[in-house]
């Protein structure tokens, strides 16, 4: 009896398919939402609605307009990409937690009838998540990794994440930012038993 060969490993780049693919499917829902008729913006999340609790999952990818889509698009691709290094899973992982703790977060904080949408609770999420997983217990290679990872993030990104928390201007929700940010923070955490391996 012989053994059966392993399946062999798929390529490294297809981790990057995760990001890639999201960020298309909310060019395409804005493609659709611009040639339909209505807007899907309503879909998204209205702050004390019980109502609008799918905006949860449908805010992220739905966007005020192509200018929004369009600022939001290269940093959610590049932060994005930076958590899926650790493989789809993780990027899901990490994605659909930065969700749940945004959107509550907004959900209770923002005022009353509040409509949120876009990725950039994403985005912000992500951050914090490459941020603080240098604190994430893994080889110390690893944590020298992302330590370096996360400094060029920051000098990056840092003074855009900043000012956009404490420094937005009338409709901007820092909510979005801040919960999302603390969103990725606390994933690392909570996902502290499994940050030493790939997926």
């Amino acid at each position: 009896m012989t053994a059966s060969a392993p399946a062999p490993a798929s390529p490294y780049f297809t981790r990057f398919l995760a990001p890639v693919g999201l960020l298309a499917l909310m060019w395409a829902i804005q493609l659709a939402d611009a040639v339909l008729p209505g807007s899907f913006v309503g879909w998204g999340l209205r702050s004390w609605d019980l109502g609008s609790l799918q905006g949860v999952v449908l805010g992220p990818l739905l966007h005020a307009g192509w200018a929004h889509l369009i600022a939001n698009s290269v940093p959610f691709l590049v932060l994005g990409c930076l958590v899926a290094v650790e493989g789809a899973k993780r990027f899901w992982a990490v994605t659909a937690m930065v969700a749940l703790i945004g959107g509550a977060g907004t959900w209770l904080v923002n005022a009353p009838g509040t409509l949120t949408v876009g990725s950039s609770v994403l985005v912000f999420g992500y951050f914090g998540y490459v941020v603080v997983r240098v604190l994430a217990p893994g080889r110390l290679a690893h944590r020298f990794a992302y330590a370096g990872i996360a400094v060029i993030v920051v000098v990056m990104y840092g003074t855009t994440m900043f000012t956009g928390i404490f420094g937005v201007h009338s409709g901007v929700s820092w909510q979005a930012h801040l919960f999302g940010a603390i969103g990725g923070g606390l994933t690392v955490f909570v996902r502290r038993r499994e940050v030493g391996s790939r997926e």
